[in-house]
């Protein structure tokens, strides 16, 4: 029988070309394109006066050069707001470029188009802008404050007020035995990826076809975007995404500007042309995200069992808001937890700034949630004596209360929230175990009489993962035995070639190697959503688990009519159909691919085997009603609700007593995605997602000055662990809970290393120091600054 592929460590098939310099990027492709350079602007809020183009139009090698005044039809109006929501009453976006106003620094004001990118960005350094400078918002307080308006017709900055909840949260907190009040803060921070954006077009005037290659997240949404702002039928534009090198949430958002101009420039000059986005650029220019500032109030007993939580809290969406209010609605929702509360009331606020905008990063508001309500636990434990585990063990959802719905809470897809599957007592025991919880006063002992500061901190999360509406799946089995897998949404390195390849050699019965996927092509797969959110194994694979079914349903079928079997008497092993016991009897796929596909012409010796005088009944079609030519299937996977994933990181620190630095021991994270397809894969993502949540909560943040410049807007400045900074071992368990949702039982696992990283390390500084911990990140400038506010600058035990 052929080995199973699910469930095996099986090495990506990706890596070898990718980490030898043979992958293909955007900045790869289109040799000879003509270069677009973009002029944004060095102001965070200002109105436009004048633009004067006229010195760049004789500058030699300059093709084109537009500002606002050159777009017309959809191009002159606003970029989409692709998320609507009832609540974002006052959503705005931004225009391809600047229409007579700028609102953040790196805002696009107007592009050249050159034979070179050193000749376009020579060019846009020689026009001239006059403008009327406006007092910009900067921060959460400045908006919330509102003595400036970001824009004037937005009262109070306020993009949005949204409500949800259940119970009655404030009279259950007022009749609480304890309660406690805490004010947190997360500061901006952002996704980084390896390669910034990057888009090349091609116009073919012939065929009046545009093919557009871009490193996205999306290119599904970038076809629908581009057809629409062109005027051009969706059939006639293609959308391609190359080797994308990461993404984290900044390459979800569709169109950026560029996706627009790109293209409009390729059709209006019929050349290729090409945009590359330098680091500068991504830094002012792309997206950021995590800012929050945040307000509970919560009630509970004397066991630590939450009774009502007022959680409120005040979200920096940037200058503009394209992706809607995803961001604050997950942070609403995703703040329960694994926790059973039966008075919760959210209200958050939405604010408009003057600085980057704000759009999903890695976690997108689970990290920001799950800080609020790990603080929390912290808190209760401490106000009562009891061991933070204790605390949160009393508050768990049992694995007998499956599914579990959060009384009216709707989730970010607009559906109930209800959680699928889970086992949370599990994962804490799990948890413990993995760093000895149960010895740690011992080892804090033993490191006091050295002289050290070590503290343990514990983060518990639930992710709602596999978000809808849909994905599809292709399998194709071709004439040589080799299998074709194709699917919409894209792939920035989370190893969806392996993955896939080993779900449909599984369902079809082939040998993993004989498997070819790709993804991110609208000309195979025209209808996609996109790969965020934590779902493409779910979504993407569910799809492919339909479609291979589908495959094998009709290879079998055809295989029982040639070989005058039942179609119960037979299997699929390596590619070879075969009557069970009996495996002399059998015909491979390859053949069975020429077979379903009778033709009139022969053109090689296989295909001689197919034509309408070697194969069929004379007496029946040669296509059987309800058939197709070929050997295929086609499927669609749509869930009803979401798949949630859940689990728990511990960390044990070491606070520095002199220089506040802070070192991790030790770092231990348990998970539950459900079945595991390739669980090499999932610890990949658990490798990296923590290495991320270690720069959130220790180093990255985005310091933008009171005049709205951000001051860290390179790699010199912008704090990033290295590898000496990131734990050398994190010690991982696996708990599966499958999910009743779909075919394999998977849920998300992208996301799950970054989410509870912030919560883990606060929770854990804060054991170091008895001091605490409020906002993150936190620097050990500003640890020691902290030290000296509770008196004690060299703190001992």
């Amino acid at each position: 029988m052929t080995t199973k592929s699910i469930g095996e460590p099986i090495a990506r098939v990706e890596d070898e070309r990718l980490v030898t310099g043979q992958g293909r990027y955007s900045d790869d492709l289109m040799p000879g394109a003509l270069e677009m350079a973009v002029l944004r602007s060095p102001h965070a809020h200002a109105r436009i006066l004048s633009i004067d183009v006229d010195p760049v139009l004789d500058v030699p090698g300059v093709q084109a050069v537009y500002t606002y005044e050159d777009l017309t039809g959809p191009m002159a109006a606003p970029l989409p707001l692709l998320i609507p929501h009832p609540a974002l009453v006052h959503g705005r976006t931004q225009y391809a470029l600047a229409k007579d106003e700028v609102n953040y620094v790196g805002e696009a004001i107007a592009v050249v188009v050159a034979d070179s990118r050193y000749i376009a960005e020579d060019a846009v350094g020689l026009i001239q802008v006059e403008y009327e400078f406006l007092k910009p918002v900067v921060g959460i307080d400045n908006a919330r404050a509102a003595d400036q308006l970001v824009h004037e017709d937005v009262p109070g900055n306020i993009a949005a007020r949204m409500e949800q909840g259940f119970g009655d949260a404030v009279a259950a907190i007022e009749k609480a035995p304890h309660s406690l009040v805490l004010d947190l803060e997360i500061e901006r921070s952002a996704g980084t990826p390896m390669e910034g954006r990057g888009t090349v077009a091609r116009w073919d005037r012939d065929l009046s076809r545009l093919t557009v290659w871009t490193s996205t997240q999306t290119s599904t949404g970038v076809r629908n975007a581009i057809a629409s702002k062109l005027a051009l039928p969706l059939s006639q534009v293609d959308v391609i995404t190359p080797d994308v090198g990461g993404g984290f949430g900044t390459k979800i958002v569709h169109p950026w500007p560029e996706e627009l101009l790109v293209p409009f420039a390729a059709q209006a000059l019929g050349r290729p042309v090409k945009f590359i986005e330098d680091r500068r650029e991504h830094f002012i220019s792309s997206a950021h995200e995590r800012g929050q500032q945040q307000h509970l109030e919560v009630g509970f007993d004397d066991d630590g069992r939450v009774l009502g939580i007022n959680f409120e809290f005040w979200h920096d969406n940037g200058a503009y808001t394209p992706y809607g209010l995803i961001v604050p609605i997950i942070t609403s929702a995703q703040f329960l937890g694994p926790y059973k509360i039966p008075n919760y009331r959210v209200v958050f606020e939405s604010l408009y700034t003057n600085t980057v905008i704000v759009t999903p990063y890695r976690g997108a508001g689970r990290p920001q949630a799950v800080y609020a309500m790990e603080r929390m636990m912290d808190a209760i434990a401490q106000h009562l004596g009891l061991d933070r585990t204790l605390v949160r063990e009393n508050n768990f959802i049992l694995p007998e209360d499956f599914p579990y719905a959060h009384g009216e809470m709707t989730f970010q897809d607009g559906r109930p929230l209800v959680y699928d599957s889970g086992n949370y007592p599990e994962l804490m025991s799990k948890a413990k175990d993995l760093v000895r919880w149960s010895e740690f006063e011992r080892i804090r002992e033993d490191a006091r009489a050295e002289g050290r500061h070590v503290g343990i901190g514990i983060a518990c999360y639930v992710e709602g993962t596999g978000v809808g509406p849909y994905e599809g799946g292709h399998v194709t089995v071709e004439t040589t035995g080799k299998i074709k897998v194709s699917t919409g949404l894209t792939s920035q390195g989370q190893g969806h070639q392996t993955a896939f390849a080993q779900i449909v050699a599984d369902e079809l019965g082939v040998r993993f190697e004989d498997i070819e996927v790709v993804t991110g092509d609208t000309r195979r797969s025209p209808y996609s959503v996109g790969t965020f959110a934590s779902r493409a194994a779910v979504m993407s694979g569910s799809a492919i688990v339909l479609a291979a079914r589908k495959t094998r349903a009709k290879a079998l079928r055809l295989a029982a009519e040639a070989l005058e079997a039942n179609e119960d008497d037979l299997e699929i092993v390596d590619g070879v159909v075969s009557v069970k016991g009996a495996p002399g009897v059998s015909i491979d796929l390859g053949t069975l691919a020429v077979l379903s596909n009778p033709l009139r012409y022969a053109f090689d010796e296989a295909s001689k085997a197919a034509t309408q005088f070697a194969v069929g009944d004379p007496g029946k079609p040669p296509v059987a009603e309800g058939e197709e030519p070929g050997l295929e299937g086609k499927d669609f996977y749509s869930p009803m609700r979401s798949t949630f994933a859940s689990g728990i990181h511990a960390v044990i620190v070491e606070t520095d007593p002199e220089t506040a630095e802070v070192s991790i021991l030790k770092y231990a994270v348990v998970h539950d995605c459900g079945t595991l397809i390739n669980p090499r894969i999932v610890e990949g993502q658990i490798h990296g997602g923590v290495a991320q949540g270690v720069g959130g909560a220790l180093y990255e943040r985005m310091e933008y000055d009171e005049s709205g410049q951000l001051q860290n807007a390179s790699f010199m400045d912008f704090l990033m662990p290295y590898v000496t900074e990131v734990p050398k071992k994190i010690d991982i368990d696996h708990l599966v809970t499958p999910s009743p949702l779909n075919p394999l039982g998977i849920k998300g696992a992208g996301e799950a290393g970054v989410i509870p990283t912030s919560a883990a390390f606060a929770s854990a500084i804060e054991d170091a120091e008895g001091i605490t911990i409020t906002s993150m990140p936190i620097s050990p400038s500003e640890l020691y600054e902290l030290r000296l506010s509770h008196g004690s600058p060299d703190k001992e035990g």
